[in-house]
């Protein structure tokens, strides 16, 4: 049944259509929209298939003023690089596919910036919860005003107080030091760190992990091979060339993220290297630029969109007062690729 408007053009279904079509009640009909439980499977498909027939979406502005909430989450996230922020999005929109709950993405300049505002910003925006990506999720002042106003969040990735919310993430010491280890295990010494961010806890995390495999091994760390990075590609390529204009230039490189190894390798090829029978490049996340750019970047797999996938089902857990873990560690994985190969005698 297509209903009309005096002006001919096709008028909007309404939950009165639906349950009429279905031949159910408004309030089924609303229960099935609601993900309520105790609905028959065949009930249930009725009304979708009516709802389908009809085109007909819930207003979630109207559902929103009958039951007093909004049910909108909150992604807030300080991160340079393009490839992880859509693997936060696309994990987060993965887990909220079919729940009444929408998603907001609120993209932050800087810290400092968010810092003691992003309560305010939360509660004007009329959030129910938030999911916080790195750094921000250690950001102190933050997390007082969030705890003190018992404001239901979810830190990804966080590096310090972990009893102050849930929280997801991977063991980047673990990753970056198992990432050197294949370096070394290629028989490469002259191994480069291109740091990201350092207002972003994990990189330092990932050099400490880089540090303790050289330790393990014996080899001395050479501050000329260190590099500054952002997380950015750009800054990959300016690290890159200046590793490579040096005399001594490294056999090999591990950058703190994808973006920037891919900055470090067309930093290489402009030096006319070739990758990896004269340099080896390493890199961390495996984001899409990983798998694009040739040769293909080995990598640490860092599950971001799973992780962001958690974080919405643990805070949907917070919102609805369901049990739910208060910390969860995936596991990442070593991807060999064709970017590293054994080091020239």
């Amino acid at each position: 049944m297509k209903t009309h408007d005096p002006r001919g053009r096709r008028a909007r279904a309404t939950i009165t259509d639906v349950a009429r079509l279905s031949g159910t009640s408004i309030k089924t009909v609303s229960r099935v929209f609601n993900n309520e439980p105790f609905v028959r499977p065949a009930t249930r498909k009725r009304v979708l298939d009516a709802a389908a027939e009809l085109d007909y979406h819930p207003n979630i502005a109207a559902r929103s003023l009958v039951q007093g909430r909004s049910f909108l989450i909150g992604l807030f996230y300080e991160n340079p690089s393009p490839n992880y922020v859509v693997d936060l999005h696309t994990g987060s929109l993965d887990r909220l596919h079919g729940e009444r709950y929408q998603l907001l993405l609120f993209p932050c300049e800087s810290v400092a910036n968010m810092s003691g505002r992003l309560l305010q910003v939360a509660r004007a925006s009329g959030l129910e919860g938030l999911i916080l990506a790195p750094p921000l999720g250690d950001d102190p002042q933050t997390l007082q005003e969030l705890t003190g106003a018992h404001f239901p969040f979810v830190r990804i990735a966080p590096t310090t107080a972990p009893g102050a919310s849930p929280s997801v993430g991977i063991d980047d010491v673990s990753a970056a030091r198992q990432m050197t280890r294949h370096l070394l295990d290629l028989g490469h010494r002259r191994v480069a760190f291109v740091h990201g961010d350092r207002l972003h806890p994990s990189t330092m995390l990932r050099h400490d992990g880089f540090l303790e495999a050289l330790g393990e091994r014996g080899v001395t760390p050479d501050p000329a091979l260190l590099e500054e990075g952002n997380y950015t590609f750009e800054s990959g390529v300016a690290a890159g060339r200046r590793l490579f204009a040096s005399p001594m230039r490294p056999t090999a490189v591990f950058a703190a993220n994808d973006d920037m190894a891919a900055g470090v390798l067309i930093a290489a090829k402009e030096r006319g290297l070739d990758v990896p029978r004269q340099v080896s490049i390493a890199g961390f996340d495996d984001s899409l630029v990983a798998r694009v750019v040739w040769p293909q970047l080995t990598t640490i797999r860092q599950p971001t969109c799973d992780m962001a996938k958690q974080a919405t089902d643990v805070l949907l857990a917070m919102i609805d007062n369901r049990a739910f873990d208060s910390e969860t560690r995936l596991d990442h994985q070593l991807l060999v690729r064709a970017s590293t190969a054994v080091a020239l005698a």
